[in-house]
């Protein structure tokens, strides 16, 4: 009888300690969630990047995957990538970049 007894308190712990951990995956997951940015609109790349405020972009004016797949984005090859051309762009694959933590900046 005390084996049962013994058993059953075990079960019982054991299913305790399952849905606490299962609670707390669910809570990162959803942080994570909550730390994905959107990517940028057309209009906020050309915030960022559009140096000289001529509306297109030249290779020296960007970095990151905008220079990476320059030449496939800029598709008339006239070395400039337009607003048409990156509303048309094939968008990354994966997931998006995380936001910055505060607390982690260096």
């Amino acid at each position: 009888m005390k084996t049962k007894s013994l058993i059953l308190k075990l079960s019982f712990v054991a299913v305790i300690l399952f849905a606490v951990s299962s609670a707390k995956a669910q809570e990162n997951k959803n942080s994570d969630d909550k730390n994905r940015m959107a990517p940028p609109t057309v209009e906020q790349i050309f915030k960022m990047f559009d140096q000289n405020k001529d509306g297109k972009l030249a290779k020296s004016e960007l970095k990151g995957p905008l220079l990476t797949d320059f030449a496939k984005i800029d598709t008339n090859k006239d070395g400039f990538i337009s607003k048409v051309e990156i509303e048309k762009a094939p968008k990354p694959s994966g997931p998006p970049p995380r936001k910055e933590n505060e607390n982690f900046k260096k």
